[in-house]
């Protein structure tokens, strides 16, 4: 049997973990206010320390009790927000994202009329700039802002390929390079921000090297 190439373990990966986190929570990323800001409350709940899995599930409880734009985010009473993010399983830091979601969306709607679109103008293609912007927002650290730049590459594609140190993690683990242009050469035309998703999953799993590696050899 051959022997299985970097292009076919990217194709595995693509194959086996080809989900953004946008998708998953059920946003149709477009470039448009309302998707923007319910990214960036995904991005928010995906960079505390919880699974993934259980913030996907209360980004989509803050969506579905009508919390999809700022001004709706910020006329919720706190205990609404508590609410839904308990039904999603975001119990262990509920009262305090409660809170930073409330803020948030203040923040959003002084500095950019409620817009997200604004931070991209001002940042003008400069990722440190977005960062920083991205950073102003109540709990949105580091992890949150890669986060949120690894998914909106979609829409923003001045920023792509933009392959944090996360998703190099997800390369290495795979013995795949750690260069974000021979990722997405490898990738054959994926999107960026699939390929991010991907290289992020692959990282949080313990068993993806062997997933991978199986996927690959079967596809041979």
């Amino acid at each position: 049997m051959a022997r299985t190439t970097r292009r076919d373990t990217a194709r595995a990966l693509l194959r086996t973990y080809g989900r953004t986190y946008a998708d998953e929570a059920g946003i149709r990323l477009t470039d448009t206010p309302q998707p923007l800001y319910r990214l960036l409350v995904l991005a928010s709940l995906l960079s505390a320390r919880i699974r993934a899995g259980v913030a996907v599930a209360a980004a989509k409880e803050l969506s579905a009790a009508g919390m999809r734009s700022p001004r709706a985010m910020a006329r919720a009473t706190w205990q609404q927000r508590v609410d839904a993010l308990g039904r999603g399983g975001y119990r262990r830091y509920d009262e305090r994202t409660a809170t930073q979601l409330g803020d948030g969306a203040e923040l959003a709607s002084a500095e950019y009329g409620g817009d997200l679109r604004g931070m991209r103008a001002r940042a003008d293609g400069d990722v440190g700039a977005l960062r920083r912007e991205l950073r102003e927002f109540p709990g949105m650290g580091p992890a949150g802002a890669d986060i949120f730049l690894r998914e909106a590459q979609a829409v923003w594609p001045e920023y792509a390929p933009y392959l944090d140190a996360k998703a190099l993690q997800g390369a290495r683990l795979l013995g795949l390079p750690d260069s974000p242009e021979q990722l997405t050469r490898l990738a054959d035309g994926a999107e960026p921000a699939v390929l991010a998703a991907s290289l992020v999953r692959a990282s949080l799993d313990k068993d993806a090297a062997a997933t991978v590696a199986e996927a690959a050899a079967a596809a041979r």
